[in-house]
């Protein structure tokens, strides 16, 4: 079982479209029973909320659903539960080491790592509005992603 946490600042635009994006592309493949897959906030502003309602209609678009959500903030036992925390950006990667007290072990990584733009950050539509280009970066990094993790 391939346990994967994806995480944003709020859990309602980028970490949950990661995550059902990553639930949709693994059905896909056939591969549902060999992945945990679940987001999570690094701050408390959204926690209870679900997904904003441009990023729940840009999923739709694309057949996916992401009925059910409701943001939760990122713990210090996830670094335990999960072998892959993904950060949208740099400031997500750095309140991920603070919560989770550093990465002995290498599990936290950008999304974008995961493909030709590594090192690059996901689109924020919070601030963009542009849910288009974020629907575009975390397709391409699940998509690379779920290869990596396969090879």
């Amino acid at each position: 079982m391939i346990k994967i946490l994806f995480v944003c600042h709020g859990n309602i635009c980028r970490s949950p479209m990661a995550a059902y994006v990553m639930k949709h592309l693994v059905q896909q493949a056939g591969l549902e029973d060999q992945f945990e897959i679940a987001s999570a906030a690094t701050s408390t502003e959204e926690l209870g909320n679900p997904v904003y309602p441009p990023a729940r209609r840009k999923l739709a678009e694309h057949g996916i659903s992401c009925q059910g959500h409701a943001a939760r903030q990122l713990q210090k036992r996830d670094y335990t539960h999960y072998d892959l925390l993904i950060g949208m950006d740099n400031a997500n990667i750095r309140n991920m080491n603070r919560i989770c007290g550093g990465d002995p072990d290498q599990k936290i990584h950008l999304l974008m790592d995961y493909t030709a733009r590594s090192g690059q950050e996901v689109a924020d539509p919070w601030y963009t509005g542009d849910f288009e280009a974020t629907w575009r970066d975390v397709l391409s990094g699940c998509q690379g992603l779920l290869n990596a993790v396969k090879a």
